[in-house]
């Protein structure tokens, strides 16, 4: 293995990428994700105020602990705080949406689809026309990122972590390539739900090998054809989608 390639998947290992998530270690972190949980799930409604005597009980945590944990969840607009209220449930309209970590706890959360139909939309809106300004605006460092992540998923030979570590480097290299800010920070919503979407196939059966539809979209933006890349990102997604519905039927 190359080391760009060993770096890509050493840097999907880690979290090392942009979108690094909130740490779950300890019992803060398994506080916030619990608190959270009960939230994304409805078993804490909007408008319900938190008995953080009952909850710090419940949890056998200490009320300063507790607080500690809220106060992540009230950066994510999740809760607030009042005089004579107290703590409660903000409405999900209130709710930072593109927030990663909300993301990934939706999804953890989730036992229905809609998700993932969810992410394949936006991502069938957003990555095809990414590809396109890809191939328009590329720069020799950006061809180089997306083939370490290319040979990284070469590599991978199966094995489930390293296969996703690879797929996330590729697409978040590719959202780069277009030099456009606003559609870099969407990698928000396509990593942290790609990542999870990528557990489930590789997790669960071995499926057709990824390279070559990935290479086919790094070919057309290497070669600078804009409407090839746009199409071969279309076929990739199809790929996807056709990867997922296996997984469901099994």
């Amino acid at each position: 293995m190359t080391g760009d390639a060993a770096k890509v998947l050493a840097d999907g290992r880690s979290g090392g990428g942009p979108v690094a998530r909130y740490s779950e270690r300890g019992l803060h972190g398994q506080t916030v994700q619990e608190i959270a949980r009960r939230i994304l799930t409805g078993e804490l409604r909007p408008g319900d105020t938190i008995d953080l005597a009952a909850l710090g009980a419940e949890l056998d945590l200490s009320l300063t602990a507790l607080r500690e944990a809220l106060k992540v969840l009230a950066a994510k607009g999740l809760v607030a705080s009042r005089q004579k209220r107290g703590t409660f449930v903000r409405p999900r309209s209130d709710w930072s949406l593109l927030d990663p970590d909300v993301i990934r706890w939706q999804f953890a959360n989730r036992n229905d689809d809609a998700f993932l139909e969810n992410l394949a939309e936006v991502r069938g809106i957003i990555e095809p026309q990414a590809a396109r300004l890809a191939a328009l605006r590329r720069t020799p460092e950006d061809l180089a990122v997306l083939d370490a992540a290319l040979t990284a998923m070469h590599d991978a030979n199966g094995d489930p972590a390293l296969a996703v570590a690879a797929d996330l480097a590729f697409h978040r290299a590719l959202l780069t390539a277009t030099h456009n800010e606003l559609l870099e920070r969407m990698e928000i919503v396509i990593e942290v739900g790609l990542a999870e979407r990528d557990r489930l196939v590789h997790g669960v059966r071995r499926h057709d090998d990824p390279v070559p539809s990935h290479r086919a979209v790094l070919d057309a933006v290497r070669d600078g054809v804009p409407g090839r890349a746009e199409e071969a990102m279309r076929d990739l997604l199809a790929k996807a989608r056709r990867d997922l519905d296996t997984v469901r039927e099994d």
